[in-house]
């Protein structure tokens, strides 16, 4: 059997629980005193049963901590998937973006994604799909779509919506309250299901919205929807509506207005639609701690409460606006 892996002289076990004493990071601390046990003279096996872990694990931990000290300890950051171009492959593109196409070189007059990958297999080698590539150009900041570009280019303003649809049932959400020190609150619960769900949509800038209430969550639903968002959309402008990618939302079967591009959000990013916001609000402050009687009782609720939203375009804007989407 090989000879146990010495720890480095310059630190002691006291020096170590006071580091952990110190740390903020629960794991750090964990593996911090499970080294001092070692600097005590206890043994690899003890060290291990006090961090939780196998003794492999615990020699992985010695060699960090002799490498880089304390420092060691601390969870490395994931280095994430590998992007799929290099920084000089991302500045041609760039600039072939930017450029567009040549009609008598290139056959087109804007340039697809379909285009875009079969360039850059010819240009680079590399070989991948319309989804990838697209998120590749949406992390360089291209996620305006073509008829975007087509609206910019005939002087129309471009209104930035966002999209979701929330839930709202019998069983409603029980939020915190005023109370004496020392007494519990009564608050009703319902436990019937009937419920309702209100697609919503805000445009943070202007400090407008437009919803509908409707029983189901599906591509009707959203048809309709699309249809009162258009008719709240500036004569002379062009919505932009961001929204996640529920089946409802890319499905081809909808009839998306004239007025109306739809980009999506990343896959479970739910922090980046302020709607998920304004939900919040509305359940913590008109849709809780309430009792339903029956289905339509619901449906007047949620108009009433999207109503009082829309009377305040100060709250939408508070609550909307994101500098990574308006700053521009």
């Amino acid at each position: 059997m090989g000879k146990a892996l010495a720890l480095r002289g310059d630190y002691s076990s006291d020096m170590l629980r006071s580091l952990a004493r110190a740390s903020d990071d629960a794991d750090c601390t964990r593996r911090l005193l499970a080294l001092s046990i070692i600097y005590d003279g206890g043994t690899r096996t003890e060290a291990a049963r006090f961090g939780g872990v196998g003794l492999q694990i615990i020699r992985d931990w010695v060699m960090r901590f002799n490498a880089r000290g304390p420092d060691g300890l601390l969870n490395g950051k994931s280095p994430g998937r590998k992007p799929l171009l290099n920084d000089g492959q991302r500045q041609t593109l760039a600039a072939l973006v930017d450029n567009g196409p040549k009609p008598w070189v290139d056959g087109i007059v804007r340039w697809r994604l379909c285009d875009l990958v079969r360039w850059v297999e010819e240009e680079f080698g590399i070989v991948t799909s319309r989804q990838t590539l697209g998120r590749e150009l949406r992390s360089m900041g291209y996620p305006a779509l073509a008829e975007i570009r087509e609206c910019q280019a005939k002087g129309k303003e471009i209104e930035l919506w966002f999209q979701d649809e929330a839930r709202v049932g019998q069983k409603t959400k029980l939020t915190r309250r005023w109370a004496l020190r020392g007494t519990r609150p009564s608050a009703p619960q319902d436990q019937r299901t009937r419920s309702a769900y209100i697609f919503g949509a805000i445009c943070p800038k202007h400090g407008k919205g437009a919803a509908l209430v409707m029983p189901f969550c599906d591509t009707h639903a959203m048809n309709e929807h699309l249809a009162e968002i258009s008719r709240h959309v500036a004569r002379n402008a062009h919505a932009v509506l961001i929204l996640d990618q529920a089946g409802w939302h890319m499905t081809n079967k909808l009839n998306v207005p004239d007025n109306i591009s739809l980009i999506a959000l990343p896959p479970k990013s739910p922090e980046l639609n302020p709607m998920e916001n304004i939900w919040q609000f509305m359940r913590e402050n008109w849709l809780s701690n309430r009792i339903f009687k029956t289905y339509d009782d619901i449906v007047d609720v949620c108009c009433h409460a999207w109503r009082k939203l829309i009377a305040q375009p100060w709250t939408i804007i508070s609550i909307g606006l994101r500098d990574w989407a308006h700053r521009f």
